[in-house]
Parts: structure tokens; C-alpha cells; sequence
């Protein structure tokens, strides 16, 4: 069984009076990213997840981040998180788990995914002394958390994310978001073990 281009597609669409977001998303698309958030580390993060994802992705958010970037960060992975779950539609034919380990120089990281219709995010490793930590002057180092578990909870999945060891935040942050596409990746991929079918006992997901 393989999924057509096209046909495996979320678009969600979401504004407050804190931000503005539009995500068009592609399950089955060839990596082709286009992301601007207004927060240039932010950006940088998920052209990788879009491009290790193999997804076809546009992101487009605006908000207030001349009071912080936090709101405009943390709205974007609510609606990312929409627009996957979407875009997974019945979940027919899918391999529905799958895991990744990434190193990036000295840091190490390990992703595992259930897109299980159940909504659990949990992160640990993230070394303490970099929450008060800035990456590039835009992004935040606490809001990985954030971003993970809006991300977990709105597309309906059930995440782990593992630092295993790591010394520069970019690195780490990068090595995180690269490990959750690859995990991604693998788990909305076609199986053809399970063609028509939904991967679980419950015949539901």
C-alpha cells in the first residue's frame, strides 16, 4: 500500500488576539518546507521537522512577540498538532509507531511516537541550567516543552522525547526536533501489512 500526494493533506487556520497561524501540511509530500513564524530559531526548528518528516509543510504565523515569542510559539504547534491530526484522517494503512535516535555533535536524543488517538507528552533530559537560556535571542529554551506537548496533545499522539546527553542548547533543541520528524516519519508511513486496516485491536484509533 503507498498514500498518493494529496490525499493525506491538514490545512488549519486559527486566530486570537495574540497571534495569527495558518499550517498546511502534506503527510506524504517530499520535504518541500516554507516557515515563517516571525521567530528565526523557531523557523529554523521546524524546517528541520518538516524536512527530516519528509512532510510538505508551510507554516505562517504572525503575533506579539514584541511582548515574548512564547504566544506565537506555542499557538503555531497547536495548530501544527491540528492540522497532523487532520491529515492522519482514519489512520487506515499506517505503521502507527515509530522511534528515532539523532546525535548532533556532542548531543544525543531519542524520539518515540504511538499515533494512538491518545494524547501523552513526556519529555525528560533536558539539562536545568538552560531554561533560562535564549537560543539566538528569539527562542526560549523552555519552550521545547511547550511546543511537544501542544504538539502531543492536539494531533492526538503519544510522545517521548529523550535528551541523553548534550551540552549546547542549539544542538540540543535541534537534535530534539529532528528526532520527533524522524519518529513521524516513520509511524505515518504506509505499511503494507496493514493496507485498509487501522494497526490496532480496537479497530479504532
Amino acid at each position: 500500500m503507498t498514500f498518493q500526494p494529496g490525499t493525506r493533506v491538514g490545512k488549519v487556520e486559527r486566530t486570537t488576539k495574540e497571534s495569527s497561524v495558518l499550517v498546511e501540511l502534506d503527510l506524504d509530500g517530499t520535504g518541500q518546507v516554507d516557515v515563517d513564524t516571525t521567530v528565526p530559531f523557531y523557523d529554523h526548528m521546524l524546517t528541520a521537522l518538516g524536512t527530516h518528516a519528509a512532510f510538505d509543510l508551510k507554516v505562517k504565523s504572525t503575533g506579539d512577540v514584541h511582548i515574548d515569542a512564547h504566544h506565537t510559539v506555542e499557538d503555531t504547534a497547536i495548530v501544527l498538532g491540528q492540522a497532523l491530526r487532520q491529515a492522519l484522517g482514519d489512520k487506515k494503512g499506517i505503521r502507527r509507531f515509530g522511534d528515532a535516535w539523532i546525535p548532533m555533535d556532542e548531543t544525543l536524543a531519542h524520539a518515540a511516537v504511538d499515533v494512538s488517538g491518545r494524547s501523552y507528552c513526556v519529555m525528560t533530559g533536558e539539562p536545568e541550567q538552560y531554561n533560562s537560556f535564549t537560543i539566538g535571542g528569539n527562542y526560549p529554551f523552555v519552550l521545547n516543552r511547550h511546543v511537544f506537548e501542544s504538539l502531543a496533545f492536539h494531533s492526538q499522539i503519544n510522545l517521548h522525547t529523550r535528551v541523553i546527553h548534550g551540552r549546547d542548547p542549539h544542538h540540543i533543541a535541534e537534535a530534539q526536533y529532528k528526532a520527533i520528524a524522524r519518529a513521524l516519519r516513520a509511524a505515518v508511513e504506509a505499511d503494507p501489512r496493514f493496507a485498509d486496516v487501522v494497526p490496532s485491536t480496537k479497530g479504532a484509533l
